[in-house]
Order: C-alpha cells, then structure tokens, then sequence
C-alpha cells in the first residue's frame, strides 16, 4: 500500500479508532521508553501524541525547543509576554515555554481533543500556575466527533487579553469557515501591537498544479480558492491560496506582515534549514 492509499485508509476510519491504532502501534516503543529512563514527567507516551511526529521525549521536547526558537525569531516572544497557544495539543510548545517564560508572564492554550489538555493540566498545568489549558468541545471530523461548531466559536477570553498569538498544524486541520472564524477571533483578543504566528499549507498559480498532482504529499480537490486532501474528512489537511488567506485575513481585519515558505512544496529549501508548513506573521490592521 502506498503513502496515498494508506493516507485515504487511515482518514476514512472514525477519530476513536485512528487513536486506539496509534495507541496500540507505539505500545511496544513506550514499554521501551519506560525501562530504559526515557520518559519525561510532561511528554506524554508516543501513542498519545496525536499531532505532529510521535517522537520519544528528548525528540519531543528538541520539537518544542526549536518551535520556541522560531517564536523567538518571528514574532519576538518575550519571557513576560501574555501568549494564546491556539490548539495546544498535549504541550510540545508549552513544555519549552515552561523554562522561558517568567512568573509574571500568561500561558493559555485550548483544544478540542480532551486527553491532550486533560495531560497538559495534569502536569504542566500542576506545576506552573500560570499555564492554563482548556477544552472546548468542538466538531473537527479528524479528531473527534462533537457537535459544536468551530466556525461559531468564541474564545474564552476578554479583549485585547494577549500581545502574542500562535499555532502550529491547527489551519492546517481546519475548514475554511472556521478558519474564517478563528481569525475574527484572534482580531479581537490580540492587543493592538500584538503580533500572531501560524503554519499552513500555502500555494499560488505558480505552483498549484504541482501541489494538486505532482507532489507525493499533494491536494487533488479543487474548490474555490483552496484544496483539499480528502472530501470525506475535510479537515484532513487543507491548502490555501495565497490570495485567498490574504482576503480572510483582510476580513478579519488582519494583515500579512511575513510569509516564509516551508519546504513541503519545493524539497530544495529543505538545505535552507525552514520549516516543513509555511509561516505566516500577521497583525491587527
């Protein structure tokens, strides 16, 4: 079976049981893991890691650092910062934050999977007491199967609450609607001179027909303004036109203030030590 047959098997399974797989597959590594010392009090087991690569614990918490490194670089995180982790997953990022942030600083994150924020407050959240996680159950049809709707979502924090914004693989999982929605949303909790940070897969005319049937990692389902990866789950992986996440942005009343290129689209910029998703820095307008 090849990647793209497997990738269409594995999405047409229900979110339960792509976890019960991915639990069951890495139970042999975690046992291992366990005996030899190479567990860390906040990286969960690799079968619980649901976002990202499944990496051992020092992998993991490499992971997190180099995410700190680039937050650092693209939109200048401070150790006092009031920062919103937009789908904190089960803690890659927030386990760097831990050593970087000061007392005095804000860690907030929300998600919609359960296991990953009830783990992140468990350890994490038990630990540094300004580290909050939250769930909020709703409806993404890779990850779970709750009824709310994302693009009717309001984030559970006043105005002007953060001058610092991220996320990682989240627009990468979302439709566009909420995405729509998410960036409403960002407009209104970010501080005027707050800047935010995200990942996507991004393309142009340019190289549209090579991300649609050319790429082994490709998006052959065309809609206006975007592609898809799989009709079924639509929040498989998603692919936006430049143009038109400028336009969303626009009407989130949001500005681009940087895009930076991944290598997912072009293996040559992989020597250029960028990341696999594309970044984009945007601001209030």
């Amino acid at each position: 079976m090849n990647k793209e047959s497997l990738r269409k098997f594995w999405y047409s399974l229900s979110p339960n049981y792509r976890f019960i797989i991915r639990r069951l597959y890495y139970l042999p590594a975690d046992f291992f893991d366990k005996i030899r010392g190479k567990r860390h009090k906040y990286v969960p087991p690799r079968g619980s890691i649901y976002t990202g690569s499944p990496a051992n614990a020092e992998a993991y918490i490499e992971q997190g650092n180099q995410q700190l490194i680039w937050l650092k670089s693209h939109i200048n995180l401070k150790p006092n910062d009031k920062i919103l982790d937009i789908g904190s997953g089960i803690g890659r990022t927030a386990i760097a934050l831990t050593e970087y942030l000061e007392p005095e600083a804000k860690y907030c994150g929300f998600d919609v999977v359960k296991l990953g924020v009830d783990w992140c407050n468990s350890k994490i959240g038990r630990d540094y007491s300004n580290f909050e996680f939250k769930y909020v159950p709703l409806f993404n049809d890779l990850y779970n199967t709750s009824t709310l709707k994302a693009e009717e979502f309001t984030f559970p924090y006043d105005n002007n609450s953060f001058n610092k914004i991220f996320s990682f693989s989240v627009f990468t999982h979302m439709q566009i609607n909420e995405i729509q929605n998410y960036f409403k949303e960002v407009n209104r909790v970010l501080t005027d001179d707050g800047l935010a940070f995200s990942t996507f897969f991004l393309y142009d005319d340019a190289n549209e027909h090579q991300i649609s049937s050319v790429n082994a990692f490709k998006f052959p389902i065309k809609k206006e303004g975007y592609r898809l990866m799989n009709e079924d789950v639509k929040s498989g992986n998603i692919a936006i036109h430049k143009d038109t996440l400028s336009t969303m942005l626009n009407q989130g009343n949001l500005k681009i203030v940087k895009v930076i290129d991944g290598f997912w689209k072009d293996k040559s910029k992989y020597a250029e030590g960028v990341n696999y998703q594309d970044f984009v820095i945007f601001k209030n307008i």
